[in-house]
């Protein structure tokens, strides 16, 4: 149980990483910021980015303590919510299409390693 613990934080760790610096770099396109302080975002608005950036940097822990049933139902509902944010909150340049391909890459395998996880799997790495 342990090695899937670390397998599915490690991950975690990794989707991360890409959605950092997809974000510093798509600051880097001409206009970006430029647009960003146009469309005067709200508390609100601020509010929701960053309770959706929190789940996938919460899980990086959760996947390290919660118990079998839990771990196993919060990586695969945080991997759906991460992948329906990352699609639909990017933009179309050449460099966050690249990004957003690895992280929705890395989160499926995510959403797969915690499907196929089996309580009998969890028995028996806690009996050996």
């Amino acid at each position: 149980m342990e090695d899937i613990k670390v397998r599915l934080s490690t991950l975690w760790v990794f989707v991360m990483f890409n959605m950092v610096f997809a974000d510093i770099v798509g600051f880097l396109n001409p206009g970006t910021l430029e647009e960003m302080i146009a469309m005067k975002p709200t508390q609100g608005m601020l509010l929701v980015f960053s309770i959706l950036l929190e789940i996938p940097i919460a899980m990086i822990v959760l996947s390290r303590f919660l118990k079998y049933k839990a771990n196993r139902w919060a990586n695969i509902i945080a991997g759906a919510i991460t992948i329906l944010w990352v699609i639909g909150g990017g933009n179309t340049s050449v460099s966050y299409v690249f990004f957003a391909t690895i992280e929705v890459a890395c989160m499926v395998l995510i959403i797969w390693c915690a499907w196929k996880w089996t309580e009998q799997e969890k028995i028996t790495r806690q009996s050996g």
